[in-house]
């Protein structure tokens, strides 16, 4: 690690191959805390290169617990992090709201690094049980539309920065990383990034790989859907921006979408929307981002069928029936 962090530190860059290898001896366990410390590092001070990303990419689906849901072609939506806006759980919500629509959903994602309450934390402390067991997470595909893969289950490397990660408390290129290493390899992935040059990486990436995708960013800086701007979107077939009135009916403030202080708090916000208490801000975010999600599978010709598909299913309790049902089965 000394020979690459002074390779690092003299403003170059590594090949596909050697941010492959790093992150395939960093899940071995060849470095301690302050040799990540002092890796993750340089990617705050400069952007992460297109190569880099796609061999610390390579390293980590290596690594890998594989899942096969076959023949289900699942959907993910999650955000990249990082943007210090610490809204509630918008992408996990989102989550809900399309497989109560009946859209399977194999959502990925992990603790708060710089947020908060990560997807895991509020997964995790509504009482859902980490797993990644084909059988087990089949199960609740198959009866509820919907299963967690929680990252450090499924990917040994994260393990050791977790604890790193949570003590530096700001984004790192792992945010990155987590969105484009879903184990179940999604048919489906609505992606949310902090940045426009983020946006650009993901699209280079995300045009090489087999499936149908949404890229959104707010250009007042927050990873999905806000409402609180106008949005830019990315998919396969161009670049579009999008006005909050269009998306949702509304434009919100800030913070009318904030997530709390603790998980606790998070966790309360998740259920009162969930219940159908939310207020009409945060029931406006969720079902825009839900909407996008949906307006990518091809059971939706246009983004207001869309709406009205995700509005019905959180308004109607299908979307909490998703959360009842995948608990039950915990048990």
């Amino acid at each position: 690690m000394k020979q690459t962090l002074n390779y690092l530190f003299e403003h170059k860059t590594l090949s596909r191959e050697h941010a492959r290898q790093i992150l395939l001896d960093l899940g071995k366990g060849a470095f301690n805390e302050h040799e990540l410390s002092a890796f993750m590092t340089v990617y705050l001070m400069r952007t992460i290169t297109i190569e880099e990303l796609m061999g610390f990419r390579d390293a980590l689906l290596e690594l890998c617990v594989p899942i096969d849901f076959e023949d289900r072609k699942v959907m993910d939506i999650v955000g990249t992090g990082g943007d210090g806006k610490n809204t509630f759980n918008i992408s996990t919500l989102s989550c809900f709201i399309v497989a109560g629509a009946g859209q399977p959903v194999a959502k990925h994602g992990s603790y708060g690094a710089s947020s908060i309450s990560g997807a895991s934390n509020l997964m995790e402390s509504l009482g859902y049980k980490f797993k990644n067991g084909q059988a087990q997470l089949r199960k609740e595909l198959d009866e509820t539309n919907m299963c967690f893969l929680h990252a450090p289950v499924f990917h040994p490397a994260l393990k050791a920065v977790g604890p790193i990660r949570k003590n530096l408390r700001v984004r790192t290129f792992f945010n990155m990383l987590g969105p484009m290493v879903n184990p179940s390899n999604p048919t489906y992935q609505m992606v949310g990034v902090y940045n426009l040059e983020i946006a650009r990486i993901y699209n280079y990436l995300l045009q090489g790989q087999d499936r149908e995708f949404s890229i959104v960013h707010s250009l007042d800086g927050y990873d999905e859907i806000s409402l609180t701007s106008d949005v830019k979107l990315i998919t396969a077939s161009g670049e579009k921006i999008f006005t909050p009135s269009q998306l949702g009916g509304m434009q919100v403030d800030g913070k009318e979408i904030w997530g709390g202080e603790t998980v606790e708090e998070a966790a309360a916000i998740f259920m009162r929307i969930l219940n159908g208490e939310g207020s009409p801000a945060q029931n406006a975010v969720v079902t825009a981002n839900a909407s996008m999600a949906l307006y990518m599978t091809p059971a939706y010709n246009d983004y207001a069928t869309a709406f009205e598909t995700a509005k019905e299913s959180l308004e109607s309790g299908k979307a909490l029936g998703v959360l009842n049902s995948l608990m039950a089965i915990q048990s």
